[in-house]
């Protein structure tokens, strides 16, 4: 099958060597020229056969909607766009609904995988009609990881990318009780090789993952993590997923923990804390410490 790739950054460039190495045509494009296949967008779709499948990996917001428009005046009825960005499922909705109106297909497709899916294979998510997942299907089996598990049709336009969200946000909550875990296990003098224990739990442990395996990976890197500095970004995703759960009435206090840890690592110095020192000091007369 033909497909164009637009998008050729860290994901998007493994994804079309891999879906290469099935034996599929990828054109890529990306604004990088050293990167891409084709100069133009409109390059691109005249290079494909029709009905044309095109994947896009762009960063969610501006980029993937101002993609996604130019491509809607190129691509023709019966062709099928993916964003495999990590969109916010509400932007699927509007994009499904604005393509159908030319008669070109939609499917929204979660992406996980990271630097390690060329070799490992891409977790993917998507939603749409059965009729446009199907144009797209052997395109998935070629990302997917080898064996029966790996990639699943979610349900309609949006689930793929909210089912990607969950995923997020439960990575998150994973992420923040390893490092917990680690904190306390470095802090107290019993424990004298915390790199072998986190080891240890690989095997035959309820809490063993891929996760505490790249944990395990940086800390033979860096037994101390000393070469770092203790600031995590936010992609927005966590962000998505805690915003859906108050729309939904569902209690999620350990993925919203990460996720406000995750703001509290950015401030070297605590306004919140200095609000309840300054309280202790009112009330309690304990003592505070002044800015040297």
């Amino acid at each position: 099958m033909e497909l164009g790739l637009v998008g050729l950054g860290k994901m998007g460039g493994n994804m079309r060597e891999r879906i290469r190495r099935a034996g599929h045509t990828v054109i890529g494009y990306d604004r990088n020229p050293d990167l891409a296949d084709v100069q133009s967008l409109n390059e691109l779709v005249d290079s494909l056969k029709g009905p044309r499948v095109v994947w896009v990996m762009v960063p969610a917001g501006a980029a993937t909607q101002s993609t996604v428009d130019e491509l809607s005046e190129l691509l023709s009825p019966g062709d099928v766009l993916v964003d495999g960005g990590n969109s916010r499922w509400t932007d699927d909705e509007k994009h499904a609904e604005e393509l159908a109106a030319k008669g070109i297909g939609f499917v929204d497709c979660g992406v996980s995988g990271g630097v390690w899916g060329l070799e490992n294979g891409y977790a993917l998510m998507y939603g749409g009609a059965a009729e446009d997942v199907a144009k797209v299907q052997p395109i998935f089996d070629a990302l997917k990881p080898e064996g029966e598990f790996g990639s699943v049709h979610a349900g309609k336009v949006g689930a793929g990318h909210f089912a990607k969200m969950v995923h997020n946000g439960i990575e998150y909550a994973m992420m923040q009780a390893y490092a917990e875990g680690w904190e306390l296990l470095e802090k107290v003098d019993s424990v004298t090789d915390v790199r072998e224990v986190f080891r240890s739990w690989q095997e035959g442990t309820v809490i063993r993952s891929w996760l505490l395996d790249l944990a395990v990976n940086a800390l033979d890197d860096d037994e101390h993590l000393e070469k770092l500095r203790g600031f995590a970004a936010d992609s927005g995703e966590g962000r998505w997923t805690v915003e859906a759960a108050i729309d939904n009435a569902v209690p999620l206090p350990a993925i919203t923990a990460s996720l406000f840890a995750r703001f509290a690592s950015r401030q070297d110095d605590s306004p919140q804390m200095k609000m309840i020192a300054a309280l202790r000091n009112q009330f309690g007369g304990h003592a505070v410490e002044n800015k040297k």
